[in-house]
């Protein structure tokens, strides 16, 4: 047990220095094909409902853990130590990139999700889905961790809820996801912000506001309790 935790304090490049296995996340092909991203339904942000056709890709099945930051990061940012396996949160999104920087160093292809891939992986390979996994409200708190008091204030282990139809845990709810893409509103507009897209929503938020179609955007300094990543890659050939 003392040396597991010695190695976890470890960054990645020193860890596999040492010998130890790199850092494992459990990734979930998406098949590509094309869906109507957006909802007229919805806020301002959300429309118009516009076609989009992705090639496959990879995306993580949860979001990425405290454990697998620390590990490769060497601390542990989260408001919220809950342990190994709950979603990190206080990282922003340059800190995403430096994560995914190191990531690839040691050998991996990671990056964050575009918006639109995050969208299509929410609604289980752009089904017509509200939340991830369920179009009806009073199934949400299976499958998120949402409403503020439901979820006692804070952020919970990863996959303790039930997913959506790709496998996918957390796509609603449990912490807001960054991704790689700057925000434009009405979808777009040529002169996008500079601030970059979350998605997913979190522990914090009504049922509104972990929708698969909901957006919100922040500095790429920004830290929050509210703010977690997953991963994404290239589909292998």
């Amino acid at each position: 047990m003392r040396t597991r935790t010695w190695l976890a304090a470890l960054p990645l490049l020193a860890m596999l220095a040492a010998g130890a296995q790199p850092v494992q996340f459990d990734m979930v092909r998406v098949p590509g094909g094309c869906y109507r991203m957006g909802t007229e339904s919805g806020e301002k942000h959300e429309r118009p409902v516009h076609e989009v056709c992705l090639q496959a890709f990879e995306i993580g099945r949860t979001e990425v853990t405290q454990g697998q930051w620390l590990a490769v990061m060497g601390a542990n940012p989260a408001r919220f130590p809950l342990g190994e396996t709950a979603p990190v949160e206080m990282v922003s999104w340059n800190d995403a990139q430096e994560f995914v920087r190191r990531l690839n160093a040691a050998g991996g292809r990671y990056r964050l999700p575009s918006e639109a891939e995050w969208e299509y992986a929410c609604r289980s390979g752009g089904k017509d889905e509200t939340f991830a996994g369920t179009d009806k409200t009073e199934e949400l708190l299976h499958v998120a961790w949402y409403n503020k008091m439901d979820a006692g204030n804070m952020t919970h282990p990863v996959a303790t809820k039930r997913a959506n139809g790709l496998g996918l845990h957390d796509m609603s709810g449990n912490v807001w996801e960054w991704t790689a893409s700057r925000f434009d509103s009405p979808y777009g507009n040529p002169q996008p912000e500079g601030k970059y897209v979350i998605r997913g929503g979190s522990w914090d938020g009504k049922a509104n506001y972990v929708r698969c179609a909901i957006r919100n955007r922040y500095e790429p300094d920004r830290r929050d309790p509210r703010i977690g990543l997953r991963l994404a890659r290239d589909a292998a050939p």
